[in-house]
């Protein structure tokens, strides 16, 4: 088994739990292509088997997301995690007609943003929430995300909440977008709740929850239909045919010498049996994956 199945996470489980009990379902080794905080539910792409060899092919992915944001109050990690800095009263104009979507379409465009020191990232060999967590200030690099689309959902004026839905770059944090609306609005707020509804092509409609995997493991016909196979993730992209002597240099690891070749290409034997993929190194077909 191997490839990709794309998981719904929920709420209160890490995306290294999730891995671990798909690694226990199957014995086999699993991955994950981007973390989605504890809190936050929806797609988690898992790699399994030879499929975790497709990271590399899945890191630049854009993302959309759902988020639920409270207005009036600042938290430590900018979510419903983290100990209350400040409450600010809401201006109840802030809801009148226009003016929330007003400030949602500011933002939309390339822009520089600073993660939020409650995050993974790391600096100097060391993850920013580790310095959070000890107290200890540090210079947090810009990194440059583009907004393509930010549009409301929702608003609720009794429970200072606004939910918009977020499509955006690779590296984009909500919560740091949240407080940054939140600020435009003329007060403070924080992440409440968020939900990713797609990771580049795979979306929410066609993932499964942990609970419904363990359910239908017996089942090879629904695992099937679920997973996504290496030979179906790069469908669409030139396919190439090797007689026995070229597909046995090429499973060795021999480049093999190839004219017009496209970066990336699926290789099958004489029998159009599917073998792997394929990429141009240097005008030169290299063994990249082999199943």
């Amino acid at each position: 088994m191997d490839g990709i199945l794309i998981i719904n996470k929920g709420k209160n489980c890490t995306s290294h739990d999730v891995v671990y009990k798909i690694k226990k379902m199957f014995g086999k080794k699993v991955g994950h292509t981007g973390t989605l905080d504890p809190n936050a539910t929806g797609v988690l792409p898992i790699l399994i088997g030879k499929g975790t060899e497709l990271s590399q092919f899945l890191i630049n992915h854009d993302k959309k997301y759902i988020a639920t944001m409270k207005l009036g109050v600042k938290t430590e990690t900018a979510d419903c995690e983290g100990k209350i800095l400040e409450e600010k009263k809401v201006n109840k104009k802030i809801f009148e007609a226009g003016n929330i979507e007003k400030i949602l379409n500011s933002m939309i465009g390339k822009q520089k943003q600073i993660p939020p020191m409650y995050s993974a990232i790391k600096v100097n060999g060391k993850k920013l929430y580790e310095y959070a967590r000890s107290g200890k200030s540090v210079d947090i690099p810009e990194r440059e995300i583009e907004i393509y689309d930010l549009k409301l959902v929702s608003s609720d004026q009794k429970e200072n909440l606004i939910t918009f839905e977020i499509y955006c770059s690779k590296g984009t944090y909500i919560r740091t977008i949240c407080e940054k609306i939140a600020e435009k609005l003329g007060t403070v707020g924080y992440m409440k709740d968020l939900d990713r509804i797609m990771v580049g092509d795979f979306s929410i409609e066609t993932s499964i929850t942990v609970e419904q995997l363990e359910d239908n493991l017996e089942n090879q016909e629904y695992i099937k239909e679920k997973l996504i196979s290496i030979e179906d993730f790069f469908k669409g992209i030139p396919e190439i045919i090797l007689d026995d002597r070229s597909l046995h240099l090429f499973i060795n690891g021999v480049m093999l010498e190839r004219n017009n070749i496209a970066e990336i290409s699926r290789i099958y034997d004489k029998n159009h049996k599917f073998i792997g993929i394929g990429i141009n190194s240097n005008g030169k077909l290299k063994r990249r994956i082999v199943i």
